[in-house]
């Protein structure tokens, strides 16, 4: 290996060792001393039940770690938005498991624990997975309730997608393992089968202070909707547990006796390793995310024995189009070439921008994905589409357009690893959130934005200066700099990994050695729901 390659493997896992270690913050919760305060009431922690829920020795991804990172700090913060969501495998089965943690706030709902539930949601429905609720929550937070409680996408939607799940067979197990009050309380009875645990579990619309002051009943929350009521009087729930380890045995009974589903028919063969390390990621990839690198060097690092078949190799070079196979499944590879590259016409095109002929190209091969049933697998690290009258006059507008559709109405799973940049339309036409990736992740070093940091800047900075300069104020060179500084820092701050996994823009930011799983992973999720629509690009302009 070159010095080079040395130098930009040690600035990546730094940058990755960097995003550990504010995870590990985050997993912390609402911190130890809160943490220490359920166990001392005879509850397990969140992340406690989910690992003795879960297979021992099995793989397991987590879903918006992230979320909430630096949000709502004038209330105290809320860590992986005081839920835990995790995919993985209990009793062999795979499964998502949303566990609420009452060290943050005692549960209660923020704005970010509402998204990141449906996203949780989101992902059982489509990949038609049992999910499981181990429930642990004051309710919604009152402070900011006009920001969960009313809209189409809040807080009441939870129990809208309860009714679905149920209606489509979607498994739905719930373990009250604390407070379950008000709107929350018809999470659980509106699941297949709920459980309750004595001493500490409680189900109620209405906690005994409230009874009082609306009714004037005096009765304590044990007699109002502890487990001995719900499962001998009201007969809200199924069983009673003594203590949270019993509840997460009888789950683990619960998901042994499921029967098989119909699967979707995914290929997949025997998994072999990348003969290219993928650990050698961190040395390909630059720091700086303006600069050049083979795109291919990325691909070898992931896919089974470092193999694939290339889609017009010679046409289309700003973008990677091939089949491949990783941990066994067949997929299809849409990359974003971030090397310069000469056209079939011998004209230079620049690295991770998409001209005409790879939208074309691209679009093309997605037809063919979806044609023979093979996920397809974006590689992003975009900066957008090319720009300028000869791509305006060469149509680019139409051909991005086809690319979009094709990304649209695709039927087959889409996964997005965002490896680099993630720029303005190129994140749309390279598959990014709005276009609904199962699951879409990024590198620590990712850039999430409109357009890059630099020139987003520059012309935030005109703006401003214009402005001021119609109110008649004259701008010095120095207070020139301050305004580009002082914009240039806020916006890079908000294309940062961290800032988009905090807003669920992204699942997860991952160590890349780690996307092989995620992608294996998501794939099994997928194979659990036969596609029952066809692919149809609708009107195009041809």
């Amino acid at each position: 290996m070159d010095i080079e390659f040395n130098k930009r493997e040690d600035q990546n896992r730094l940058k990755l060792s960097e995003i550990n270690r504010l995870f590990s913050e985050i997993k912390k919760g609402g911190g130890e001393k809160r943490l220490q305060k359920l166990r001392d009431e005879g509850k397990m922690t969140a992340r406690e039940r989910i690992e003795y829920l879960l297979d021992k020795d099995s793989d397991s991804i987590e879903i918006g770690g992230f979320a909430g990172y630096e949000m709502y700090e004038e209330h105290g913060g809320c860590p992986s938005g005081g839920v835990i969501v995790v995919m993985g495998y209990v009793s062999g089965r795979q499964c998502i498991v949303v566990a609420n943690d009452a060290s943050v706030k005692a549960g209660a709902w923020f704005p970010i624990t509402g998204k990141k539930n449906l996203r949780a949601q989101e992902i059982a429905m489509e990949n038609r997975l049992p999910i499981i609720y181990l429930v642990d929550s004051a309710g919604v937070y009152l402070p900011m309730q006009d920001e969960i409680f009313p809209d189409k996408e809040m807080f009441g939607r939870i129990f809208r997608n309860n009714a679905k799940m149920s209606a489509a067979g979607i498994i739905q197990i719930s373990a009250v393992m604390g407070s379950c009050v008000a709107g929350g309380a018809y999470l659980p009875i509106m699941s297949d089968e709920a459980m309750i645990v004595e001493g500490t579990g409680s189900i109620f619309l209405a906690g005994s202070y409230l009874v009082k002051a609306a009714i004037g009943e005096t009765i304590d929350n044990e007699t109002l909707g502890g487990a001995t009521t719900h499962c001998s009087i009201s007969g809200v729930t199924d069983y009673k547990a003594k203590d949270d380890k019993d509840a997460l045995n009888r789950i683990k009974n619960i998901m042994k006796s499921l029967g098989s589903t119909e699967k979707a028919g995914f290929d997949r063969i025997e998994s072999t390793q990348p003969k290219e390390k993928p650990e050698n990621i961190f040395g390909i990839m630059p720091v700086s995310r303006t600069e050049q690198y083979d795109t291919y060097d990325i691909i070898k690092c992931l896919v089974d024995n470092s193999e694939y078949e290339e889609y017009k190799p010679d046409y289309g070079k700003s973008i990677i189009c091939a089949t491949a196979r990783i941990d066994g499944w067949s997929i299809g590879i849409v990359a974003n070439q971030r090397k310069l590259v000469k056209n079939g016409k011998g004209e230079m095109q620049f690295g991770g921008v998409i001209y005409s002929d790879s939208a074309d190209k691209a679009t093309r091969f997605i037809a063919n994905c979806n044609q023979r049933k093979i996920p397809l697998v974006f590689l992003q690290d975009v900066t957008g589409f090319m720009v300028g009258s000869k791509s305006e006059h060469g149509g680019i507008i139409k051909d991005g357009a086809k690319m979009v559709n094709a990304v649209s109405n695709s039927v087959v799973p889409k996964f997005t690893i965002i490896t680099g940049n993630s720029y303005g339309a190129g994140n749309y036409a390279m598959c990014g959130k709005a276009y609904d990736p199962r699951l879409i992740v990024s590198w620590p070093w990712a850039d999430l934005a409109v357009m890059g940091g630099a020139q987003a800047a520059k012309v935030l900075a005109q703006i401003q200066e214009s402005t001021l300069k119609k109110q008649g104020k004259e701008i010095s060179e120095e207070e020139h700099n301050q305004i580009l500084n002082t914009i240039t820092k806020k916006y890079q701050k908000q294309t940062e990994a961290t800032y988009a996994a905090a807003r669920l823009w992204t699942d997860a930011i991952i160590n890349p050695v780690d996307t092989r799983k995620w992608i294996s992973m998501g794939i099994e999720a997928a194979n659990h729901s036969p596609i029952t629509e066809k692919f149809n690009l609708g009107v195009i302009q041809v």
